[in-house]
């Protein structure tokens, strides 16, 4: 199992809408990844299943789209994955150990939103 690295990808726009299955399609294009999965595609996640990396499903909690060309994170989305991980809609199932990388992870976004994280509230 495996938490993605941070990347310190730029964000969009605050206000911009979070549709995950439209915002999938997108990098699945701009990666190259129709196919299957590359290290591109994982960019857009904040966890995937390193057994089954080959596998789109084995991807959770995205958090990124492409806007003009370029992979940002949605802020949105970081605070949907957020919400997840700290619990609401029945949380996210990955290993009890990634749990705390993950929201390192989301924390470091909240930071450049200028936000705190639920779970530090």
């Amino acid at each position: 199992m495996t938490v993605t690295r941070f990347k310190d990808l730029p964000l969009a726009d605050r206000d911009r809408e979070w549709d995950s299955a439209a915002a999938d399609k997108r990098v699945r294009k701009w990666a190259g990844a129709e196919d299957g999965p590359d290290e591109k595609y994982r960019e857009a996640f904040l966890w995937y299943d390193g057994d089954n990396a080959d596998e789109f499903g084995s991807f959770k909690l995205p958090i990124a789209d492409v806007v003009g060309g370029e992979l940002k994170v949605v802020p949105r989305a970081v605070i949907s994955a957020a919400g997840v991980v700290d619990g609401a809609r029945g949380g996210v199932d990955v290993p009890k150990g990634d749990i705390d990388r993950i929201k390192s992870h989301l924390a470091r976004y909240y930071a450049k939103m200028g936000d705190t994280p639920p779970w530090e509230r």
